[in-house]
């Protein structure tokens, strides 16, 4: 294995239509720009990965990006962790984040894929574990009563015994009225969480917190702006409501300053803003370190194995932002995320729609 080394890096710019807008209490996801990765080895195998720019305005800035790193790591063994460690010393004084890191984070996790293949092998064995059942939430917007209800009825139909809401709507009677629309359809039996995105002040989060938790919910995500971590500890000191957040730290030192501040009392690690699966797995030794149940942030397929080595897994959230270009190798029944023994991450093109969605 220590002579197969990378030989090239391809990055491809696409956005593909979501089913439903990711409608959130600061702004509207209207399609899901996604950066495509090939690493390309000397053996035959390819790891994949994709990078999810949430607007097109940083689709080709983050491609052209990961094109540029393909000289720093050409002829270099497919070893992770030294690809890792040449990273964090080449932009540490420029500052290793922002999109630099989700670009960083894209050739980490196609890094790992590849590892995985080359070894015939998931990536959660790879990593010591084994493919597994991963409880799975469903993730919906901002969708007011009617689309809501809709929503809640085909997840529960399917299986879900949990779902995620996005509230933050201009009154909280409103906020109160979707979440009880939902419960209205799912039942007692279903957990419900809400995500304010960050669109809150922190005493508004704590009026608005403290009448939603009556509602029941299973958590309130990212009420205030996420990297105000004390205005978080002194949400979480007044509700009784379980504070999430994690999916806009970058990387595990901002995850530490999370912990350090009381910020939290669950974490939700995104693989791309974390570091990619290197990140993910220095993230979820601190979760165990600190009693932190872990919730993954999209990415559901690399997400799924890596929750299945996480100590304190918690749940897998399920949005498919990347259906259109992917083999649906990543399977959903009752209520629990299903991936199977598909070598690598469980990322397989579908070529004739990665072309029709190319910019």
């Amino acid at each position: 294995m220590n002579d197969i080394r990378i030989t090239d890096l391809r990055a491809r710019a696409v956005n593909v239509p979501l089913h439903y807008p990711i409608r959130t209490a600061v702004g509207t996801v209207d399609t899901a720009p996604l950066v495509l990765i090939d690493l390309i080895t000397n053996a035959s195998v390819t790891g994949c990965a994709y990078l999810f720019t949430y607007t097109p305005l940083a689709l080709k800035p983050v491609q052209r990006m990961v094109e540029e790193l393909a000289v720093l790591i050409r002829g270099m063994p497919v070893a992770p962790y030294e690809i890792d460690r040449l990273m964090q010393s080449k932009f540490r004084l420029i500052g290793h984040t922002g999109l630099l890191r989700m670009a960083t984070a894209g050739i980490d996790m196609a890094a790992w894929d590849a590892k995985a293949k080359l070894h015939d092998v998931p990536l959660v064995t790879l990593l010591g574990g084994t493919a597994r059942p991963i409880a799975a939430y469903d993730s919906h917007g901002m969708d007011d009563v009617e689309l809501a209800q809709k929503r809640a009825h085909d997840a529960v139909e399917a299986g879900f015994k949990a779902i995620k809401t996005k509230i933050g709507y201009p009154t909280l009677d409103h906020d109160v009225k979707v979440v009880r629309a939902i419960r209205e359809v799912v039942g007692d039996n279903v957990q419900i969480m809400v995500d304010y995105n960050q669109g809150l002040t922190v005493p508004e989060a704590m009026r608005r917190g403290r009448v939603i938790e009556q509602e029941g919910v299973a958590w309130i995500e990212e009420p205030t702006l996420q990297h105000d971590h004390t205005g978080h500890a002194a949400i979480r000191d007044a509700l009784h409501a379980p504070v999430q957040m994690g999916e806009n730290w970058f990387g595990p030192e901002d995850m530490t300053k999370a912990i350090a501040a009381g910020a939290c009392d669950l974490c939700m690690p995104d693989i791309m803003k974390i570091g990619g699966v290197t990140g993910w797995l220095r993230a979820s030794a601190l979760a165990e370190q600190h009693g932190l149940p872990m919730s993954s942030h999209i990415f559901q397929e690399f997400s799924a194995h890596l929750l299945a080595v996480s100590p304190t897994c918690h749940w897998l959230e399920r949005m498919d932002v990347a259906a259109p270009i992917l083999e649906p190798v990543l399977s959903f029944k009752d209520g629990m995320a299903h991936f199977g023994d598909v070598p690598g991450a469980g990322i397989v093109w579908k070529e004739d729609e990665v072309k029709r969605f190319l910019v």
